[in-house]
């Protein structure tokens, strides 16, 4: 049994106030595999004092410097990957060769693009007589998920080092441990003492802490919308800032003018990766009417060409379990809910794949003649499940891709300038057209209950930012 038992405050490794523990579970073999320490607001409070005592120096550090302390962390990060990827695959489940190809590496990546914008950034701006002064918000809290843990860290704290902001991090108990490493490496690093603190717990005991905390400054959050409202809440009698990404329920609409088997074929092959456990999943397909049959002929091919396998050794493509005993049950409950409302199952199904008898592993899934008031049409799935929903017009596919709480993400494949007309009708905060690769420099978050704020690049770095207007610095 791997022990992480201490918590990452004012740059040592430190024993929480009040000991208590938490096993931590492989989802693959439902073991417990590893323990750590469960914090509480007194662990919390020695951290943001640690942050805001840090605050002082490092808000005031050079550009230069804070660009090569993002660069020292990218290194670090990138000697540690193979680690990082284990434990990332241990924890939450992700098979090994996403885990190396994705998961880990995805962090890495964050901190390189943020050191760019930062050597680029200009943080002061005359207009007219007046100087505008872009300052760091100050203390940060961090509440980060189990699906693309590393990712999720990597966006928030690479773009506050580079503001000058200092923080306190609370990763998810379900997958913890890349966190951990993660911490010695800004440790590593040379991050300064107090600039970055970890407090491992779980959401009542700590995150509610560092959401309320009258000395956080601003609170990002990673996570369900349901819990998101409950930051949110804990954030509003001190009047912080709030930066929320939550669920999705994103549409991908194949236009009729598309090429159908590379569109569906990679339409699922997109929902189904990471056990579909990614808040921007392509979930609702909307095909033509005409075209719903071959349609759902290329998505049950597909569909049962993946394979569930132990992380470990699964081949490339493989999907490993869903991430939790809790989520899993959720998958299956909407996985039965959509038989009983009609829809036509066309892959997979309830319970678990052929030749496995334990681990949270789920049969990828297909609906097919799905309507959009179904309720797998409406709640974020969170696991390997896509709903087909046939459409007349396009007029009509924009309409239903619209009607939803949600507006995180949204796909839409056929001819680029069609395609391109039909994604600026979507409500949604990014748009992939034709399958396009990930661009850590594009803003990423959503519109309606899919959260406010926006990461990566350059909009994510300025989101720990405050402006300040000098006025009177030139003569009128």
């Amino acid at each position: 049994m791997q022990q992480y038992l201490k918590f990452y405050i004012d740059g040592e490794w430190v024993d929480p106030v009040t000991p208590r523990t938490l096993e931590v579970e492989n989802p693959a073999t439902e073991e417990n595999f590893a323990v750590i320490s469960i914090g509480s607001a007194a662990d919390v409070d020695k951290a943001v004092a640690a942050a805001k005592r840090a605050f002082k120096s490092f808000s005031q550090t050079s550009v230069e410097y804070r660009a090569d302390l993002l660069d020292k962390i990218a290194a670090g990060l990138q000697k540690r990957v193979p680690e990082i990827a284990k434990a990332i695959s241990d924890e939450m489940g992700a098979p090994m060769w996403l885990a190396n190809a994705a998961q880990a590496p995805a962090g890495i990546g964050h901190f390189a693009i943020t050191a760019s914008v930062l050597r680029n950034y200009k943080f002061e701006e005359v207009k007219g007589t007046t100087l505008l002064r872009k300052e760091p918000i100050g203390v940060c809290g961090f509440i980060t998920p189990w699906n693309w843990p590393l990712n999720q860290i990597a966006c928030k704290v690479a773009p506050a080092l580079a503001a000058g902001c200092t923080m306190v991090l609370k990763p998810s108990e379900i997958a913890p441990l890349d966190a951990m490493i993660f911490a010695e490496v800004l440790h590593e690093a040379g991050v300064p003492k107090g600039v970055f603190n970890l407090v491992n717990g779980d959401g009542p005991g700590v995150g509610s802490a560092i959401s309320s905390h009258p000395d956080v400054d601003m609170v990002s959050f990673t996570g369900s919308t349901r819990a998101g409202v409950l930051v949110a809440q804990a954030a509003a009698p001190t009047v912080k800032r709030v930066a929320q990404e939550l669920g999705g329920k994103s549409p991908n609409i194949v236009l009729p003018t598309a090429d159908l088997q590379k569109a569906v074929a990679g339409g699922i092959m997109n929902m189904m990766t990471n056990s579909g456990q990614s808040c921007n999943a392509p979930s609702r397909m909307f095909v033509q009417k005409d075209q719903h049959d071959q349609a759902v002929a290329i998505a049950k091919a597909t569909a049962e060409s993946i394979k569930c396998a132990m992380p470990a050794d699964a081949p490339p493509g493989a999907i490993g379990p869903i991430s939790n005993g809790n989520q899993y049950q959720k998958v299956q409950d909407l996985i039965q809910k959509g038989i009983e409302e009609g829809a036509t199952l066309v892959a997979g199904g309830p319970g678990r794949p052929e030749g496995f008898n334990k681990g949270y592993f789920t049969r990828p899934t297909v609906f097919a003649n799905v309507t959009n008031e179904m309720t797998i049409a409406r709640e974020e799935i969170f696991g390997p499940v896509l709903c087909i929903l046939p459409y007349d017009t396009v007029d009509q596919a924009v309409e239903m891709a619209n009607d939803t709480v949600y507006g995180l993400a949204g796909y839409v494949q056929g001819p680029a300038e069609e395609a391109h007309a039909v994604a600026n009708r979507i409500r949604a905060g990014q748009i992939n057209v034709n399958g396009a690769r990930p661009d850590f420099s594009a803003p990423f978050g959503g519109f309606g209950q899919s959260g406010n704020g926006r990461e990566w690049g350059e909009h994510g770095f300025q989101e720990f930012l405050e402006v300040k207007a000098v006025m009177g610095y030139t003569a009128a």
